[in-house]
């Protein structure tokens, strides 16, 4: 029986596409216009970076591995001309965060006395003690909560009355910005979250975003990469700690990431679409790590 080359050529793409369907990836990068990307392109624009933004979801185990890898592999090629740095580390640990990388406590002391986040050992705990390993500086860059809940409930003017050490733990007063950008405007009321926004709201997720600003760049120096990890809202749509990078140092060359969750990761979603220079997509039916 003689079968028609076009014939056989359908036969394959039907298998090879169904075969493909069966396949389970654990995530797929793309790039900023919704192109498949690979892990390679992604990490040599880092490497070239003033800053990275990594966002991630907190309890995705896919970009808590990733920012791992990323930042081995950043390592070996920058050496110590990389810099660590993280949301989940408020400005006012950076005390204990240096002591105990200069080995004056130990790591039941720090743990003990830095308010860590639930998911520390699984997800933040393998890039500390990489950089403490390697001798890497890893910088504090949040405010305080306390400070940022004065700011959710008294408003951002009530900073002003705290004493000059508190300051020192937050971008420099007082908080100015353009309440406009979509990460800000979601949060008032009327906005995507309805009677729950509020000014308070904005201006206590704002002053994050500046005092992570600040402190990426009062501890970045020429010829560095500094590799900041936050929540995706943190940097998502090249806003929030972008926004106020660029202020205070416009021309700053900053590469953002992204994660977001999808029922399929075979194709990238409008909505994930342009987020950010890299966009990671995670099956939603991915296990959390709480």
């Amino acid at each position: 029986m003689k079968i028609h080359h076009h014939v056989f050529a359908a036969v394959l793409l039907l298998l090879t596409t169904s075969f493909l369907a069966a396949q389970k990836p654990a995530y797929t990068l793309f790039n900023q216009k919704g192109k498949e990307t690979k892990y390679k392109k992604m990490a040599d624009a880092c490497k070239d970076a003033d800053v990275v933004l990594f966002g991630e979801l907190h309890n995705n185990p896919i970009a808590h591995w990733l920012q791992y890898e990323l930042t081995r592999d950043l390592y070996n090629v920058l050496g110590n001309k990389l810099v660590l740095g993280a949301e989940m580390f408020e400005a006012d640990g950076q005390l204990i965060m240096d002591e105990y990388f200069a080995g004056m406590i130990d790591t039941k002391k720090f743990e003990d006395e830095m308010r860590l986040w639930n998911n520390y050992k699984t997800d933040y705990k393998p890039l500390l003690e990489f950089a403490r390993d390697s001798g890497l500086r890893f910088i504090a860059t949040n405010i305080p909560r306390r400070y940022a809940s004065i700011v959710h409930k008294m408003g951002a003017d009530t900073l002003h009355s705290l004493s000059d050490l508190a300051k020192t733990y937050m971008m420099p007063l007082p908080l100015l910005y353009d309440t406009t950008k979509q990460a800000y405007s979601s949060l008032t009321a009327g906005g995507p979250m309805g009677g729950h926004g509020s000014t308070g709201l904005r201006d206590a997720q704002a002053i994050k975003d500046a005092t992570m600003a600040h402190f990426i760049l009062k501890n970045l120096e020429p010829g560095e990469t500094f590799l900041h990890f936050n929540g995706a809202y943190h940097s998502d749509n090249f806003e929030s700690i972008g926004y106020f990078l660029q202020k205070a140092s416009p021309g700053l060359r900053i590469i953002t990431i992204s994660t977001a969750e999808q029922p399929s990761v075979l194709k990238l979603e409008d909505e994930n679409s342009g987020k950010a220079d890299f966009i990671i997509a995670v099956p939603e039916t991915m296990t959390k790590t709480y």
